[in-house]
């Protein structure tokens, strides 16, 4: 069992210029036992994370100069090792999907509950330190346009072939069931697979129906 790591080691970035913003979240995380650090711009932030890389990073779409979607480009954030969760106002939604697109983790909706987004940077982490010890064995090693999907895509495939429903998924990789639904849309697009069904024959017998 991998045990979970202390939350005093744990380093959360908010990347954000409304300083009302950074100050709420850096109490709620404080108040938990994080260690915190606010940034006011992605550039400030980029600097930060080359010496003392965070575990967790919540980072506002629109910001001046760099915008989020600009530093999930820069952190190449498919494959950046700490989840990053976009905050998101109900209006930014189609934005939030878009920075899902571009490798971020999840996102948080405003305006925030604090128990509520306690609870999913946990589950997030935890789901960090399982992937560690996980092989994706679920998913076969070669299929027709496995090589178009992401290290996080290949996750949700592996869920979605074991049968696991979008909320099942969401709770064993650490995300809502809605970001599962933005990544099984954008896998089945990649693989030219109408629906599920499709989607299980191709990854198991490497056969578009």
């Amino acid at each position: 069992m991998i045990g979970r790591v202390q939350k005093s080691d744990q380093a959360i970035y908010i990347v954000d210029d409304d300083p009302a913003v950074r100050d709420a979240l850096a109490v709620v995380f404080e108040l938990e036992g994080y260690k915190v650090s606010g940034y006011e711009t992605g550039d400030a932030f980029l600097e930060a994370a080359k010496t003392h890389p965070p575990a967790c990073v919540f980072l506002d779409v629109h910001m001046p100069g760099r915008s989020g979607l600009d530093i999930l480009k820069a952190l190449n954030a498919d494959h950046y090792p700490a989840p990053i969760f976009i905050i998101s106002g109900q209006g930014d939604i189609p934005m939030a999907v878009t920075a899902i697109k571009f490798g971020a983790f999840d996102f948080i909706e405003k305006p925030f509950d604090a128990d509520h987004i306690v609870q999913r940077v946990q589950e997030a982490l935890d789901a960090q330190a399982r992937r560690g010890g996980e092989d994706h064995k679920s998913v076969a090693h070669d299929f027709p346009g496995r090589e178009l999907l992401t290290p996080r895509e290949i996750e949700v495939l592996g869920q979605i072939t074991a049968g696991a429903s979008n909320k099942e998924a969401g709770r064993h990789l650490g995300i809502s069931p809605r970001t599962i639904e933005v990544h099984r849309a954008r896998i089945m697009e990649k693989l030219g697979a109408r629906n599920a069904a499709d989607l299980v024959r191709i990854v198991l017998t490497g056969e578009h129906g």
